[in-house]
């Protein structure tokens, strides 16, 4: 079965940190894009953070500029979300999100979306 899997969410207090991970497993052939959004209860999830295949072009919401890094490990198709100086309005759940090239049983998915099960991320004031 392929998936993405979150892991690193918590409660934290306001200018604390925290690391979010999410590892890709499966019959996956490529993932092309990767990145992170975030979703709170009554609002539409929103885009934090993206980064290319190569790695070398990430976009950020301007929300979070300056504060959080986006970075992957194409050897491991691992995407990481690392959360500095954060701020009672990150509080939502985090989804990882790829878009990739897999093998679903018998079913050969090109270029389609994939989503994490989500990681709540909690910042106390």
């Amino acid at each position: 079965q392929v998936q993405l899997v979150e892991s690193g969410g918590g409660l934290v207090q306001a200018g604390g940190s925290l690391r979010l991970s999410c590892a890709a497993s499966g019959s996956i052939f490529s993932v092309n894009h990767m990145g992170w959004y975030r979703q709170v209860p009554g609002r539409q999830r929103e885009l934090v953070a993206r980064i290319t295949s190569d790695g070398d072009t990430t976009i950020y919401a301007d929300s979070v500029k300056g504060r959080f890094t986006i970075a992957r490990d194409n050897a491991k198709n691992t995407v990481t979300l690392q959360m500095d100086s954060l701020k009672p309005e990150d509080t939502a759940v985090y989804y990882c999100n790829a878009e990739a090239t897999f093998l679903e049983g018998s079913l050969f998915n090109r270029d389609q979306p994939l989503w994490g099960q989500g990681t709540l991320v909690t910042v106390s004031s």
